[in-house]
């Protein structure tokens, strides 16, 4: 798998089980990338909904993209703390300039003292049943919240604070160029 240059930018495009586009992220810096994941950070960049509508984040974002994961984090910087929003998907590819993935409704959003709630259990039972979700994918997704759980109680990996300061301090030697 070809992946991304350190310092590029590039798109990120989530969709949904059934091949639709759900959403793009125009514009992120790559910080890091190898054949099993992809580091990246943007701010202020603009959305596209499947819908048409359009917005533009609101604060500077490290995103942890993962080929071996069936998930996917975002750290923002928000001034009481980093916040993070994970996604619980398909693996990512690379392709086209893109970081592609399946988004599978279900998200767990983590607080700066990692306190966490999870999210849009509701909008997952609908769309397992409308797009067929198998078995076998319920019990991966179900597997990885909590290995997702698991690394924000230990704060392993993106949920380590340092960690995300570490890369957010890359991201802005790029945006001084």
């Amino acid at each position: 798998m070809a992946v991304p240059n350190q310092g590029s930018p590039i798109k990120i495009h989530s969709y949904k089980h059934n091949g639709q586009l759900h959403r793009t992220w125009q514009e992120t810096t790559v910080l890091k990338a190898t054949k099993t994941r992809v580091i990246g950070a943007n701010d202020r960049t603009r959305v596209l909904e499947s819908d048409g509508r359009t917005w533009v984040t609101r604060e500077p974002a490290i995103c942890f993209f993962y080929t071996k994961h069936w998930f996917n984090v975002i750290g923002m910087l928000r001034d009481d703390g980093v916040h993070y929003y994970c996604n619980l998907s398909s693996p990512f590819i690379y392709e086209a300039g893109a970081v592609k993935y399946i988004d599978y409704d279900l998200d767990i959003k983590v607080f700066p003292d990692m306190t966490y709630t999870l999210l849009d259990e509701d909008e997952y039972k609908i769309h397992r049943k409308q797009m067929n979700y198998p078995d076998v994918m319920d019990r991966i997704l179900w597997n990885n919240v909590s290995q997702l759980i698991q690394m924000i109680h230990q704060r392993k990996g993106p949920f380590a604070y340092e960690h995300v300061e570490r890369w957010y301090e890359m991201f802005l030697t790029y945006r001084s160029f």
